[in-house]
């Protein structure tokens, strides 16, 4: 496993005090970037080689947010290639190795000259070392939308939700998500599936629908083809 020690600071808490459930997205990202970074397969070799990983699927668990101070541990590692894709896990950790959260993601590599997947290039699967997966219920291939979700206002890709691919980073798409959720409403379960990439000028349609602890939310085009389906599972009961 990969890792690296940080510090919860306070620009990563919300209003009750703890880390945001985007923030644990961020520091997951983060590790993996680390780790490609150190391994040099990182953003230049991918540049160079003109490919990228684009993310498929999400599956998180939060156990615990920490809150200001807190020593954390996040770690990363694959655990399997195959052909066009790789899957990865994450965990984080407090100083006594209690598990905060862990995380579960398939990945595609993408030939960005051609636009379409390409396998993995030998090198890359070379650099990593694969380790046993953890156990988590697997995301379905296709996530299924709920009927009756509620349509709202459009909204257009702004620079600032853009990563280095030139797409919406995909823990933006998570926090575009967040804005339909009710008051109380505490994330403990997320899974979400990325089925196309948004780019700057693009505009996303939202539609939402809250069912007892369970909130379903579409990021679509303009003419209901999805950007993102994310699926969020409230820790508890909403607003206690």
């Amino acid at each position: 496993m990969y890792s690296f020690e940080s510090r919860i600071r306070y620009s990563e808490l919300d209003e009750e005090g703890k880390l945001t459930f985007h923030g644990i997205l961020d520091y997951f990202q983060d590790c993996s970037s680390f780790q490609s970074e150190e391994l040099q397969v990182g953003i230049e070799f991918l540049k160079e080689k003109q490919v990228a990983w684009v993310l498929v699927s999400w599956q998180i668990e939060v156990m615990r947010r920490p809150g200001i101070g807190e020593q954390v541990l996040v770690g990363t590692w694959p655990y399997d290639f195959k052909g066009f894709y790789g899957c990865r896990n994450f965990v984080m950790k407090d100083a006594e190795g209690n598990m905060l959260a862990s995380a579960a993601s398939m990945w595609v590599l993408m030939d960005l000259r051609a636009g379409r997947p390409t396998r993995i290039l030998p090198e890359m699967a070379a650099a990593y070392t694969l380790e046993p997966a953890l156990s988590m219920e697997p995301i379905p291939r296709k996530m299924q939308l709920p009927k009756g979700l509620k349509e709202y206002k459009p909204f257009p890709v702004r620079k600032f939700h853009l990563d280095t691919n030139q797409h919406v980073n995909n823990g933006k798409y998570i926090l575009m998500a967040q804005e339909y959720l009710p008051e109380g409403f505490r994330i403990g379960k997320m899974r979400a599936e990325y089925r196309k990439s948004a780019v700057y000028g693009d505009v996303i349609y939202p539609a939402a629908l809250v069912s007892g602890n369970l909130a379903s939310v579409c990021l679509a085009d303009g003419e209901g083809k999805p950007y993102t389906v994310i699926e969020l599972e409230a820790a508890g009961p909403i607003g206690e």
